[in-house]
């Protein structure tokens, strides 16, 4: 569906070898867009204002969608710069200073019902949920690969930073899903439930930039949002603690209770057991000779269970939800590494496929602080494999 295919190439406000380089095929992706549409989500920030330009750049008919996820609470937005009418209208200002439709979507009951409430409920229990994960697999590619498909559009393209690569036509090899080249914006490890089907439609032109090369580019395009700061935090939490945000929907999880050591010892009290993470270390309350750690926390009896860095240590885990980037169940077990943290420390482990959708998990040598809830994504060097969602960890050296 080419939406204008006379619209002119945009040309930069400063031309210079720089920009030149940064806006060729080996980093930005080919310029196949001839004759194409692209639907690129646009959510006001800096990295999606120059998604919608390097796809236009390419030669796609642009068109920019804004899912409107979330209203903040507060009047001018100023809490959630990334959500709200403030972000919608930077997005519908780049998109009028490219030259490109914009529309926005109002998404905001399902987001509330499949990222909040389960990121409420599951951080109540104990659980260490991803609230930007589960966006990406029930709210966001969903929504945004159907509209854009409805649309007629050939591909969609988004912010983020990871890098497709893509299989060729009527190959029977998968698409693979890869990290950016910066490593200090990678987000391939909330990428990884992506199907195939997605992956084959999806566009990450920001994987082989640096964010300092983003910025360049919106600088010398002239992007309304050019120097915008960055969202540094989950988008409707804010600027409060994330214990705050559950207690004003769930007061029973912010009673005070016991922490004990694992062998049942009572050594102090917390202010209510939303208020602590496992692994955590800073902020226990509590005199120690040794460094003391988060091992488990228990809703049911309101208890926090604390010991050393030895005890916090993850030898294996089960992941429910599990699934693995080329679409096929393995059937044999697998060496490579395993990250439970966003932009977290590789671990040597092997996967051992157990019924499909679960998955056992043992680490080499001290693994990582794993929590119940986390995420835990396979790499092999850059390459996604998978991934599934911790259920049960097994700690000690």
């Amino acid at each position: 569906m080419p939406m204008d295919t006379h619209i002119p190439p945009i040309q930069p406000a400063l031309n210079d070898e720089t920009v030149a380089l940064l806006l060729a095929p080996d980093r930005i992706g080919p310029h196949d867009g001839h004759g194409k549409t692209c639907v690129v989500a646009m959510s006001g920030g800096v990295d999606s204002a120059v998604t919608a330009l390097l796809m236009r750049h390419r030669g796609y008919d642009v068109v920019g969608i804004n899912l409107r996820l979330f209203s903040p609470e507060d009047e001018d937005h100023r809490a959630n710069p990334c959500c709200g009418i403030p972000a919608m209208d930077d997005a519908r200002r780049t998109c009028a200073t490219i030259g490109v439709p914009f529309y926005a979507i109002n998404m905001e009951i399902d987001f509330s019902r499949e990222v909040i409430d389960t990121f409420v409920n599951e951080y109540a229990s104990g659980r260490t949920p991803n609230p930007c994960l589960e966006c990406n697999r029930h709210v966001k590619f969903r929504h945004l690969v159907t509209r854009a498909r409805a649309l007629g559009a050939d591909c969609l393209a988004t912010g983020h930073y990871a890098r497709i690569d893509h299989a060729a036509p009527g190959s029977d090899a998968p698409h693979r899903l890869l990290r950016a080249l910066d490593d200090t914006k990678d987000q391939s490890y909330v990428l990884h439930t992506m199907t195939q089907d997605q992956l084959g439609y999806l566009r990450f032109p920001l994987g082989g930039l640096h964010k300092r090369e983003t910025r360049i580019l919106a600088r010398a395009f002239g992007l309304p949002v050019a120097d915008k700061p960055e969202s540094q935090e989950i988008c409707f939490v804010g600027n409060r603690s994330y214990a705050d945000f559950v207690a004003a929907r769930r007061p029973d999880a912010a009673q005070p209770g016991e922490v004990v050591t694992s062998d049942g010892r009572l050594i102090g009290e917390h202010r209510g057991v939303l208020h602590h993470t496992i692994g955590q270390r800073r902020g226990l309350g509590i005199q120690s000779k040794e460094p003391l750690y988060v091992l488990r926390l228990e809703p049911t009896t309101n208890r926090v269970v604390v010991g050393g860095k030895d005890e916090a240590s993850t030898r294996s885990l089960t992941a429910e939800r599990t699934t693995f980037v080329d679409g096929r169940w393995p059937d044999a077990a697998r060496t490579c590494d395993a990250v439970v943290r966003y932009r977290g420390a590789p671990h040597r482990c092997t996967v051992q496929p157990d019924e499909e959708g679960r998955a056992t998990v043992t680490f080499e040598g001290p693994g990582p602080i794993a929590s119940p809830g986390q995420a835990v994504v396979f790499y092999r060097n850059d390459e996604v494999l998978g991934g599934g969602t911790i259920e049960h960890v097994t700690r000690g050296a």
